[in-house]
């Protein structure tokens, strides 16, 4: 992989820390801009959406900042988006007024698919949600199992593959739904256990939010609608979930970074994909 900052996807893969650079060889020169395309192809009709990471008792900061922004951009361009995520999440979303499906922890396969039959989506998008493993378990990075604490959602990606909807998949380390689609190179390469759930397409970043945006600049280049936030108003996103309990991935505290990275970085990325945008 080149440092050669020289498209959207290139910007999102700055700083990476965690292997997404030795998956990136993998993945097609636009692989976000291959997955937009294909998602703005299809009708204006549902997009569902999900995140929502276990991080000492709270969802963490990355993913719901990048499923809001994608959601919101989804809504301008003309689809109708409904996050389906678990308590952890509570009023996240709202405040943004986007519809929300709340889901329970032991909820089964049945109500994934009643979910689908209700919405009949186009589309279903995943964004730093964690997978089921090869070993039947949901884990985070440091190997430890967050099975009691994470709805199965991914059985929602499963059956909409079954049924031919595209789905998307965002993540940034390997466990989340997506990976799937690289699971032996995750377990060749760097030495994890990889999340098992495929996606029609897949979309790494060193960041989840991060690779989220990128779908958004790629929205917003692509349809000539403005729909990329600025970094105030992603900042001031991160402020209100982080007032409702969300915290720093990394850092386990209850602060508006995301990850470990500081605040500045993520205003980096932000205004350089403004400019590709």
């Amino acid at each position: 992989m080149t440092n050669q900052i020289n498209s959207i996807e290139s910007v999102v893969m700055q700083h990476s820390a965690r292997g997404m650079n030795v998956l990136r060889e993998h993945m097609s020169q636009f692989y976000v801009k291959d997955a937009v395309e294909k998602l703005l192809a299809l009708p204006k009709g549902t997009v569902l959406l999900t995140t929502g990471f276990y991080v000492a008792g709270h969802a963490e900061t990355d993913g719901p900042a990048g499923t809001a922004t994608v959601a919101t951009a989804l809504k301008k361009i003309g689809y109708q988006p409904v996050i389906i995520t678990d308590k952890l999440c509570r009023g996240f979303f709202e405040v943004k007024q986007i519809p929300v499906c709340y889901v329970a922890f032991d909820a089964d396969q049945q109500v994934f698919n009643d979910i689908l039959k209700k919405y009949q989506p186009v589309a279903c998008i995943s964004i730093e949600r964690c997978g089921i493993n090869s070993k039947d378990e949901y884990a985070n990075m440091r190997s430890v199992s967050i099975t009691a604490h994470t709805a199965r959602i991914d059985l929602l990606f499963t059956r909409a593959n079954q049924e031919g909807i595209y789905t998307i998949g965002v993540g940034d380390g390997g466990n989340e739904i997506g990976m799937g689609n690289l699971k032996h190179v995750i377990e060749d390469k760097l030495s994890l256990v990889p999340c098992v759930v495929e996606t029609s397409s897949l979309i790494i970043a060193t960041v989840s939010n991060w690779g989220a945006y990128a779908m958004v600049s790629y929205m917003q280049r692509l349809t000539g609608i403005h729909v990329l936030p600025s970094f105030q108003e992603i900042k001031q996103y991160l402020d209100q979930i982080v007032r409702l309990g969300s915290v720093d991935g990394v850092k386990k505290e209850n602060i508006s970074t995301v990850d470990g990275f500081p605040i500045a970085t993520s205003k980096e990325i932000i205004d350089s994909l403004h400019q590709f945008a």
